[in-house]
């Protein structure tokens, strides 16, 4: 049997599983699953994965009869324990399809708990593929052997997002040249904490007006991610590194 880092890694979903989850446990492959494993990795009955979710941890399995687009496994033996991930939230304003899809597949291996689409008025759309989003953001979880899959939610304004936020979290916002706008830099992404969220807005950034709107609220901290303007999704992912650099020194601390 291959070293199990190198064996195949599924997400299967909590109410597949039972619980509590068991050696001995047989569990359904979904079809688009099964198919992988039978007909793209030439998996047979016998063979090892690996499967996870957040409730169950991550577990050895060994697979069943695979047939087309029907299959099942067997939980074996137990190879992590649950462990939950710092909140982490991002809002972002929607971008084309490809640098959505990247922010979603890079947001998921960074952390991201919660994605929080928005659009503003410098947004290109604003629609969703919400089933191909997921498909992404599991994708992803699988690669980076995170054990839980972050939730979706649907697009809503800025002004919604703002209305809604909740008044004991922080949520800091990179601003593009908030010097020039005489705007006070006092915090750094690395002073955040569970349940604060990252607001990255649209290519070309929020407009004046939208700033002033963000500004005026005191749950905004507006932060720079350093003297060069940078894309919309490279900003998400220097945003996430540093802020969750600071979610996993908190924690840490208080362990």
């Amino acid at each position: 049997m291959s070293a199990p880092e190198h064996l195949p890694r599924l997400f299967i979903p909590q109410s597949n599983t039972g619980t509590p989850a068991a050696a001995g446990s047989s569990l359904p492959l979904s079809p688009p699953q099964a198919r992988y494993l039978g007909t793209v990795l030439r998996k047979t009955a016998g063979d090892s994965v690996r499967v996870f979710n957040a409730e169950m941890g991550e577990w050895l399995a060994t697979l069943g009869d695979i047939r087309k687009d029907k299959g099942s496994l067997t939980l074996t033996e137990r190879l992590r324990t649950p462990s939950p991930q710092p909140d982490l939230v991002l809002a972002f304003a929607l971008l084309k399809r490809d640098a959505t899809d990247m922010v979603l597949r890079m947001g998921t291996e960074l952390g991201v708990t919660r994605f929080l689409p928005i659009t503003t008025e410098r947004t290109n759309t604003h629609r969703i593929n919400p089933e191909r989003l997921e498909a992404i953001a599991t994708e992803a979880a699988e690669q980076c052997e995170r054990l839980d899959i972050p939730t979706i939610e649907a697009p809503r304004t800025l002004a919604s997002l703002l209305g809604s936020w909740p008044e004991e979290a922080r949520l800091f916002t990179a601003m593009e040249r908030a010097e020039d706008r005489g705007i006070s830099l006092r915090n750094t992404l690395r002073d955040a904490r569970a349940g604060d969220g990252l607001l990255i807005g649209p290519e070309g950034g929020f407009s004046d007006a939208e700033c002033r709107t963000l500004l005026a609220r005191p749950t905004i901290i507006p932060i720079s991610l350093g003297p060069l303007v940078l894309r919309a999704d490279t900003a998400v992912a220097a945003g996430l590194a540093l802020m969750g650099d600071g979610l996993r020194s908190a924690q840490d601390q208080s362990e």
